[in-house]
């Protein structure tokens, strides 16, 4: 028991989340915090910091050169970088290497990010739905996606791919048809623990309707988990996309991607490195912005977590 004149410990939850020095017991609020805790862990702003560069290298390292992903150079076939006004060199059929870098990075880009945001969000409500109704819904809904699980996927993206000649819309559509499975099981998983919740309950004894309830109670309490699925999902789909590409199912001329790039390069390796060399390091750049973005949001949004410091 405390001695006369003393005040009780106070609790670590509560003392995080108040203004350094305030003496009202004035709060941060959850988006101060979380800001705040991400902020504070190194890994994961050098990771953002990255990820910020090559976004801004997609969309304005084109106004570098004067050349364009498409342009071909027949004076200057496989020339190393630096020769003949060409920053990164040429590939084999002329084109600059540096416009095709800037082009290739935006359309991955693209397609991970839609991918990814489609696929969470399918997932989320998927998931929190068959968590909500519970019974035969329940059952039949994970029936449908244990059948999903184990249909040959990367076959069929890649007949996919091959018919639709590596249109890259099609494989966005096609990666997430495919790529939500996963991760609706593990939100379902979470989402059966917070159904008879008092708020949930309480929502349903006043009538609200089941989307409603879904959409405004289910899916914001699970809104943490979605953000990290969310950024890891970016890293797997540039990953996914590259391999698909890698092997001739993903997306190809006269497109390019990283993935695509990284096809051609492979055939020069010995002769031209820096036609593989120069997208793998943007691959590996990315996926790894991604999943120091990817942890560092997990620890902030963990109030058990102590990477991010006290706030």
């Amino acid at each position: 028991m405390p001695g006369a004149g003393t005040a009780p410990e106070e609790a670590p939850e509560i003392a995080e989340v108040l203004e350094p020095g305030a003496t009202g017991g004035k709060r941060l609020s959850p988006t101060k915090l979380y800001v705040r805790r991400f902020a504070r862990n190194r890994p994961a702003l050098g990771g953002m910091i990255l990820f910020v560069l090559l976004v801004l290298f997609s969309l304005f390292g084109r106004y570098l050169t004067h050349w364009n992903y498409e342009e071909a150079d027949f004076t200057a076939l496989s020339v190393a970088p630096g020769v003949g006004g060409h920053i990164l060199g040429t590939n084999s059929a002329g084109n600059d290497v540096y416009a095709q870098l800037v082009h290739g990075l935006g359309r991955s880009l693209i397609i991970a990010v839609a991918v990814s945001l489609m696929t969470t969000a399918i997932a989320g409500l998927f998931g929190t739905t068959a968590a909500y109704f519970g019974g035969k819904v329940e059952r039949a809904m994970l029936g449908f996606v244990h059948f999903l699980l184990i249909l040959p996927s990367f076959l069929i993206i890649a007949l996919v791919g091959t018919h639709y000649r590596g249109e890259w819309k099609i494989l966005v559509v096609v990666l997430t048809l495919f790529g939500w499975m996963l991760t609706a099981r593990v939100i379902w998983s979470l989402a059966t623990s917070l159904r008879e919740r008092e708020y949930v309950m309480a929502a349903r004894f006043m009538g609200v309707g089941a989307f409603r309830t879904i959409v405004r109670h289910l899916v914001p309490n699970i809104g943490s988990l979605l953000i990290v699925t969310f950024t890891l999902g970016v890293a797997s789909t540039v990953q996914s996309e590259t391999a698909l590409s890698f092997i001739g199912f993903g997306v190809k001329q006269p497109d390019v991607s990283l993935g695509s790039m990284l096809a051609d390069g492979q055939n020069t390796l010995s002769t031209a490195p820096w036609l593989f060399y120069m997208p793998a390091a943007l691959v590996v750049l990315l996926t790894v912005a991604m999943a120091l973005i990817g942890d560092g949001l997990r620890d902030a949004l963990d109030p058990t977590s102590q990477s991010g410091g006290r706030a």
